[in-house]
């Protein structure tokens, strides 16, 4: 990324006119995924502007297609073909990272061909180090920035993220890893539902992937043709919460096109390059949050959302912390989606923490992502229900993966035993 690039970028960011997703996009790889993990971070940006750079999750770039020919010839053996009926040339679909084609094996099994571009890559690794260097001089010009959501940190979190969504073969392995844990787990959390597409491991490496073809609809189509039930919804949530907090390990992209759902209604997860984990005290954190906020123990949760910050309040803004957090969840639980959405609600929750003294790394946001593409699911299906509430009781379920009694073990400030004992939260009504 080029000086004037990153300029161009920044005031997108911290502008005052709304942000320009389509200009944002234009401006390559990396400005994507700066934008996308801007996104969830409140505590850099105004709530509005991180709602406004979500769609950079939803809206998929118009990226132009690269000469097949030249790129199947430059990443696979030269008897590759030999294994296919056919492969068309022309893509039918493009990912952020490249492009996929159909075609047919010998014994007649239709796949997909997933294949890295070669010039997108290029330019990504080019612009990473540039972006380095651009963030340093702006840190030492002005220093506070370096106790502002740590930029060089998340620039390397960034860099590592997208390398390893580069390297198709880890495609491979996240499947494979899901699909053991979901074993190891199959007596104490059964997930039937849950399905992955065949691989043919010895047609793939690290720039081309051969996939099973699966011809069901996404989610996203689902979505838009009104067949995503509001059961089918909790089913995918079950499944996907039990991995993001039970197990810390999950599917880090799990938006509404990695996911298909066939006609018995079984989930199944595609593109698994981006695996994340989370830390034991982030993901039993974030579940004891929600575990007690369903149960309506107001202090419990916002205990709970304590337990994952790096740095904790204290004395006077640690009571701040509490005022605030007992104002913004006033009458929360039993509002619908539509009134007020999960995504909203957690961007306002993570700004008021931070604003009371609070400190978070990065290992929280994968698991508010993930959350942010369930809420927006839900937003757009069934925008009348009270997602919170509806939670509660597979969060109760997830209690067999985790300890309910061990959710509030890290208190790191004992004033927080002379704090007021549980406040109720009363669902607000309806006139």
């Amino acid at each position: 990324m080029r000086l004037l690039t990153f300029l161009r970028f920044a005031r997108e960011l911290k502008g005052k006119k709304p942000v320009d997703i389509d200009r944002i996009q234009s401006m390559g790889l990396l400005a994507v995924k700066l934008g996308q993990i801007c996104a969830l971070r409140p505590d850099l940006l105004e709530p509005e502007r991180c709602i406004a750079l979500q769609e950079l999750y939803s809206r998929a770039p118009t990226i132009p297609e690269e000469n097949f020919e030249k790129l199947l010839n430059k990443f696979t053996p030269a008897d590759f073909r030999s294994n296919f009926k056919y492969i068309e040339s022309k893509p039918f679909a493009a990912a952020s990272i490249g492009q996929i084609h159909r075609a047919e094996l010998l014994d007649g099994t239709k796949v997909i061909i997933k294949i890295v571009k070669g010039d997108f890559e290029k330019s990504f690794r080019k612009d990473v180090p540039r972006m380095k260097r651009w963030m340093k001089l702006g840190l030492f010009f002005n220093p506070r920035l370096k106790k502002v959501g740590n930029p060089v940190g998340l620039l390397a979190h960034i860099e590592d993220y997208t390398i390893r969504e580069l390297n198709l073969l880890n495609e491979i392995k996240g499947k494979q890893k899901l699909q053991d844990l979901a074993f190891e787990y199959k007596d104490k959390f059964p997930m039937p539902k849950l399905k992955f597409p065949k691989i043919w491991e010895d047609l793939s490496n690290e720039h081309v992937l051969v996939v099973e073809e699966i011809t069901s609809p996404t989610l996203e189509s689902h979505l838009n043709s009104e067949s995503l039930e509001w059961d089918d919804l909790l089913q995918l949530f079950r499944i996907h919460g039990a991995f993001m907090f039970g197990l810390g390990v999950f599917h880090g992209d799990l938006h509404p096109g990695n996911a298909m759902m066939d006609e018995d209604k079984n989930f199944i997860f595609i593109d698994t390059g981006a695996i994340c984990e989370a830390p034991n005290h982030v993901r039993k954190a974030l579940f004891g949050f929600f575990y007690y906020l369903a149960k309506g123990e107001l202090k419990n949760a916002f205990d709970a959302m304590l337990t994952m910050a790096d740095v904790t309040p204290s004395g006077d803004t640690l009571e701040t912390y509490y005022n605030s957090m007992n104002e913004l969840y006033d009458g929360f639980v039993g509002t619908s989606v539509s009134e007020v959405s999960l995504t909203e609600q957690m961007m306002k929750t993570v700004r008021a923490a931070v604003l009371a003294g609070c400190s978070f790394g990065e290992d929280a946001f994968p698991i508010i992502r993930s959350l942010m593409y369930m809420d927006g699911m839900v937003l757009k299906g069934h925008p009348e229900v009270d997602l919170i509430s509806s939670m509660g009781p597979y969060l109760d379920e997830f209690a067999t993966l985790i300890d309910p009694n061990t959710l509030l073990q890290r208190v790191p400030n004992e004033q927080w035993d002379l704090m007021d004992s549980n406040r109720s939260l009363k669902p607000k009504t309806s006139a």
